[in-house]
């Protein structure tokens, strides 16, 4: 029997630079790009990432077929679908790409008991398990982790793999799944020719002003390319190669200092999926011990006031619109409402951790609940307890037009310009002839950000005291 290699495609939907699938091609006669609907990943997905995901199996499966190829798809559970395809393939070898979630771990255990099964690397360019400290221990402290990182060359142009010019045959008659149809996702077309066009359009010009730009949240200042990363439609090597070429051409201090720090936001991803491969317990509590008694509020109508965009604080509210609307958040943003959540509310961050989970096109567990904890102050950070962005500050500082509020809280976007951020700011005579009211037209504040903060410091000490006792 021709030797049958099947390519398990998981978070590397694409073709071009990718080391599992050059790994799968190496003495295969027949190749099988196999997809598996995995129910405990496809199930818990947030609508707008469940529809990313099977565009973007759409669209490789063009690209297969215009290589005389397609895509197969199976139901899962993965176990199960992989014994199925060993009962007609018994001699077959499976090639994946190394995943770090502790889901991902077991599942690929389960299976290299039972099948031949190679892991390789894709999802990020340093395994978690190569940048250690020198006595052997995991590194977690961000700042040394990246000093050490840097400490390996980057890849560069020349490293990247080519999109193969020819696919071996499929098996004869084998039996693929009809994918779901879902709609596109609006704002982050699922295809790898659009993860190419913003990555070549961010290196000709954002790029550069990355560093200087990043937290204006009325522009386009940032990459968007955090759901094209997670799914592999663009590749980290390719990411860190074409930054670095950018780099070494830079001709100015500031323009390089501008790239390293968007190349910085690419280690922080690698450090959190670090992370959660040597402390998996994250996934299920804070990472410092001493915040595991913090009193949070049990609030229902405050948490759902945060997660629809009503809490009273217009740059809080923008942001949770602009999540919902569209499944992605600036990254400033995430860390604004993630902060008033967990500070001003003083409500659990776990219920935001899920809550973007939920809702995330880009949703990844290691970076996900990284940021979740570093703005709850449990988690790698040595002292961020009392780190609470005031969020009106925060909206003027990165949003000084208001422009970005007007564009979310429509509700506010005929006043004027100076009320965008404090509308409760307005005397009687400005509010009456703009026919506007607190709490009809926009909610009022649900919280004092002011006693929120005493109330948080209080309740973090009294964690931290509890743990020393």
């Amino acid at each position: 029997m021709s030797p049958v290699n099947i390519w398990w495609i998981r978070r590397d939907i694409r073709l071009k630079d990718n080391q599992t699938l050059q790994a799968a091609l190496k003495d295969a006669d027949q190749l099988i790009p196999l997809f598996i609907i995995e129910p405990e990943i496809m199930e818990a997905a947030a609508p707008k990432r469940r529809a990313f995901i099977l565009n973007a199996l759409r669209d490789l499966d063009q690209q297969l077929r215009n290589l005389g190829s397609r895509l197969i798809v199976r139901q899962g559970p993965a176990a199960k679908a992989m014994g199925d395809l060993f009962e007609e393939f018994p001699e077959a070898a499976v090639f994946a790409h190394e995943d770090f979630s502790p889901f991902a771990r077991e599942r690929d255990a389960e299976i290299k008991e039972s099948y031949d099964l190679s892991l390789h690397s894709s999802v990020v360019l340093r395994h978690p398990t190569a940048v250690l400290k020198d006595d052997g221990e995991p590194y977690i402290v961000y700042t040394p982790y990246k000093n050490k990182w840097y400490e390996e060359p980057l890849p560069n142009p020349g490293d990247l793999l080519p999109i193969p010019d020819r696919l071996p045959s499929l098996p004869d008659n084998i039996a693929t799944m009809e994918r779901p149809e879902v709609e596109q996702v609006t704002d982050f077309p699922a295809t790898t020719d659009e993860a190419q066009r913003r990555f070549s359009e961010f290196l000709e010009d954002g790029i550069q002003h990355y560093k200087s730009q990043r937290d204006q949240m009325n522009v386009d200042s940032t990459s968007q390319l955090s759901p094209y990363l997670r799914f592999g439609l663009l590749s980290i090597r390719e990411a860190f190669a074409m930054a670095q070429m950018a780099l070494m051409q830079a001709q100015k201090d500031k323009t390089r200092a501008e790239i390293r720090t968007w190349m910085n936001e690419l280690v922080w991803r690698e450090f959190y999926t670090t992370i959660l491969f040597h402390f998996p317990h994250v996934m299920e509590g804070p990472f410092r011990e001493e915040y595991e008694d913090i009193a949070w509020r049990e609030d229902q109508a405050d948490l759902e006031a945060w997660q629809k965009g009503q809490t009273g604080y217009p740059i809080v509210d923008a942001c949770m619109r602009q999540l919902l609307e569209t499944g992605w958040m600036h990254n400033r943003g995430r860390m604004i409402v993630a902060s008033f959540l967990t500070k001003d509310l003083l409500i659990n961050w776990q219920h935001g951790e899920a809550w973007f989970m939920n809702n995330l096109v880009d949703g990844d567990p290691a970076a996900n609940n990284g940021g979740w904890q570093w703005s709850a102050g449990t988690g790698t950070d040595a002292a961020p307890y009392f780190r609470i962005f005031n969020p009106i500050l925060q909206g003027k500082k990165h949003d000084p037009e208001g422009e970005f509020i007007a564009k979310w809280v429509p509700e506010l976007q005929d006043l004027p310009k100076a009320f965008h951020h404090e509308p409760w700011e307005m005397d009687e005579d400005i509010a009456q002839k703009y026919d506007f009211k607190l709490g009809r037209d926009y909610p009022q504040q649900i919280v004092d950000h002011f006693f929120a903060r005493d109330r948080t410091l209080e309740a973090y000490k009294a964690a931290r005291e509890s743990e020393e006792n």
